[in-house]
């Protein structure tokens, strides 16, 4: 008999923001009302994730998952850019993919495998570095690789001032009426510098939890 294996917990990362951002004194209710920034550790291969966050643009979680799953499914469970390549347009279509989302994933599994998109040395570069190498892909923003840094690599420096989670929590915990705009949000960022992604990741939790009246 097969024992269900434990659910991975998550663990605390970026351990110097807590104490930064707790003496900020518009940081600081979050991070005690929330406390320290914990994520699952992740070793899935940087093809999977970007297909996957490729997949999941536009859709609801539910929705997202499931078209994921067709699309792992058709794979025959081992999503590789040479079997992207291989998948034909109705494979993909029956999947729930639509068009632009084949044509970035084949794009993805293109650049890939010819080297243009090399995703085997990605520790080794600087944030900027990837950023510019993976909007080289088609349906890959600034964004994407943002959340990529994040996510899957847990940089600690990185400030998506265009996410709109972002842009409204920090406009919560600032008591700012209208939220900043991405041009506004980038300057306001360098305060956080070395945790930015630290910040980011508060400003997400305070969009969905009560915080004491700013003045």
């Amino acid at each position: 008999m097969n024992e269900a294996r434990p659910k991975p917990e998550p663990k605390t990362i970026w351990r110097g923001s807590i104490e930064a951002l707790t003496a900020d004194p518009s940081f600081g209710p979050v991070v005690e009302r929330v406390g320290a920034v914990k994520m699952l550790a992740s070793e899935e291969p940087p093809f999977l994730y970007l297909a996957r966050a490729i997949v999941f643009q536009q859709l609801a979680g539910k929705a997202a998952r499931t078209i994921h799953g067709r699309f792992v499914e058709a794979m025959n469970g081992e999503v590789t850019p040479a079997r992207v390549l291989r998948a034909s347009e109705g494979t993909l279509r029956g999947a729930g993919l639509s068009g632009n989302k084949m044509a970035a994933l084949r794009d993805l599994a293109a650049k890939t495998r010819s080297g243009e998109v090399a995703l085997d040395d990605l520790e080794a570069l600087s944030d900027q570095a990837i950023v510019d190498r993976l909007t080289r892909v088609r349906g890959i923003g600034p964004w994407t690789a943002q959340m990529f840094l994040m996510f899957r690599l847990h940089r600690p420096d990185v400030w998506p001032a265009g996410d709109l989670g972002v842009r409204n929590g920090f406009a919560k915990i600032h008591g700012m009426d209208p939220m900043p705009t991405e041009k506004e949000l980038l300057p306001l960022g360098e305060k956080y510098r070395p945790w930015r992604s630290a910040a980011a990741w508060y400003c997400w939790r305070a969009v969905e939890i009560e915080l004491p009246q700013v003045g």
